[in-house]
């Protein structure tokens, strides 16, 4: 984010010309493969947006389609990029100025009808377009997203330290997760939705019924000592994760626990498990049947 911090600051560095930012939000949240409060010990989490197909290749499909409509009807040319999540664009900003929702304190998008299960992704383009009147924030005094964090990751309204989020921890961190924070991960294995799982908007919010991001089979609650059971190449088709980021996190997980059957899966050894043996997993693996 650095290196692209300037480019950030105006879409004009990405689309020269640039007058229009189209911003998408579209509803990933579907039924949960596990009713909150009970699963056992050993289940394993997975932050819903990786419940289903990957979300980059789905949305920039129908940006592309949304486009190639845009050029046909619009009766001029114009010059125009689509991004899902992976541009320099402050999308989160954009949404807010587009009406999409408002930038809620545990800093996700909330709208008040869809909540904060939302896919974002836009458009830019050189096309004079009306705007859309911007979003109003409606958290009020509401703070249970900051009361939920288990690794005090929300420092403060509207402030994220990322290097305490569980997200950052499962997923972009590919060194040893700081071991005062392991505690907090609790059974996340792969991403974190507890700041989404606590606001009120997400009470009502609607389940989409796209087959898109429905529950990949494996991904339906999971037990802990089946994911890391599962062999290396399993794996490699099923996710976008690193092998050995995954078995980190699940070890940590495991630990977490304190499932007597889940602990004995970590000192099993197999063949078609190379992963386990990389020594950030094996520090983890150590910590995991260590703990108290």
């Amino acid at each position: 984010m650095a290196r692209s911090a300037e480019r950030r600051a105006d879409v004009r560095a990405v689309v020269p010309g640039a007058r229009s930012v189209i911003v998408t939000g579209t509803v990933y949240n579907s039924v949960p493969p596990y009713s909150s409060g009970e699963t056992p010990p050993e289940s394993a989490a997975i932050s819903r947006y990786a419940w289903g197909d990957d979300y980059h290749d789905v949305l920039k499909a129908r940006l592309d389609g949304l486009l190639a409509w845009m050029r046909a009807e619009a009766g001029e040319p114009f010059e125009a990029r689509a991004y899902v999540d992976t541009g320099p664009v402050q999308e989160r900003v954009y949404a807010q100025h587009a009406g999409v929702g408002w930038i809620g304190k545990n800093t996700c998008v909330i709208n008040p009808e869809l909540g904060s299960w939302l896919f974002l992704a836009e458009i830019i383009c050189t096309l004079p377009l009306a705007p859309d009147a911007p979003a109003l924030d409606q958290c009020g005094t509401c703070t249970r997203c900051l009361d939920a964090c288990p690794t005090g990751a929300l420092v403060r309204p509207w402030v994220l330290d990322a290097t305490r989020c569980i997200s950052y921890l499962t997923i972009e961190l590919r060194s040893a997760i700081p071991e005062p924070l392991r505690g907090g991960v609790g059974a996340q294995v792969y991403g974190c939705d507890i700041c989404q799982d606590v606001c009120p908007y997400n009470q009502a919010a609607p389940v989409s019924s796209d087959p898109a991001w429905q529950p990949r089979a494996g991904l339906d609650a999971p037990r802990l000592p089946d994911l890391w059971r599962r062999p290396d190449e399993d794996w490699r088709a099923l996710t976008r994760a690193t092998l050995t980021g995954l078995r980190r996190n699940i070890a940590v997980a495991i630990g977490n626990s304190g499932d007597a059957g889940a602990l004995a899966a970590l000192t099993e050894h197999a063949p078609d498990r190379p992963s386990a043996d990389d020594p950030i997993v094996r520090e983890h693996v150590a910590w995991a049947v260590q703990k108290p």
